[in-house]
């Protein structure tokens, strides 16, 4: 690599003060918005903001199941952190886990009748909360243009990751 092309590369690319301002703004939202959130569920339904994600995934999926493995990739944390997650799920009979029954060196965490009922029960409050503090302040337009930020930001990030 030449010289001027090596001090390029080293150069910093300063943000200026609109991108800076855009920034630090998406910044402290990152930092609040799971706290709000997450003050809802454990008062109205003594839920941690990612039990409640873990538990809505799992009532998406065909069966009310999926592999461990790829619930720790959509709750974004690590399988072992997942796994402790899961056993006070179960405690509580909200998730059984039990062996793939495609691959039985996996596990599938499958959500039961009693956790689908009390997630049931907990979604109204919490999507109440969402469109409060998130949804219905912002316009349609505006949330179809996070939508599509969102999209290019995470397609970005997951091409890093390779």
């Amino acid at each position: 690599m030449s010289a001027t092309r090596e001090s390029e590369v080293r150069k910093p690319r300063w943000l200026d003060s609109d991108q800076r301002a855009a920034w630090r703004g998406f910044v402290k939202l990152l930092q609040r918005l799971p706290t709000a959130l997450e003050s809802q569920l454990q008062q109205d339904s003594k839920l941690s903001f990612i039990e409640y994600h873990v538990l809505a995934h799992l009532s998406d999926q065909p069966g009310r199941r999926m592999r461990m493995s790829e619930l720790a990739v959509l709750a974004n944390t690590e399988l072992s952190r997942l796994s402790h997650m899961v056993g006070r799920l179960e405690k509580r009979g909200f998730v059984r886990r039990e062996p793939d029954p495609h691959n039985g060196r996996y596990t599938q965490a499958i959500l039961t009748e009693a956790g689908y009922a009390y997630l049931a029960g907990a979604a109204p409050a919490h999507v109440a909360r969402v469109r409060d503090v998130f949804i219905d302040v912002l316009t349609p337009d505006e949330l179809r243009t996070l939508h599509r930020i969102s999209e290019k930001v995470l397609a970005r990030i997951e091409h890093a990751q390779g």
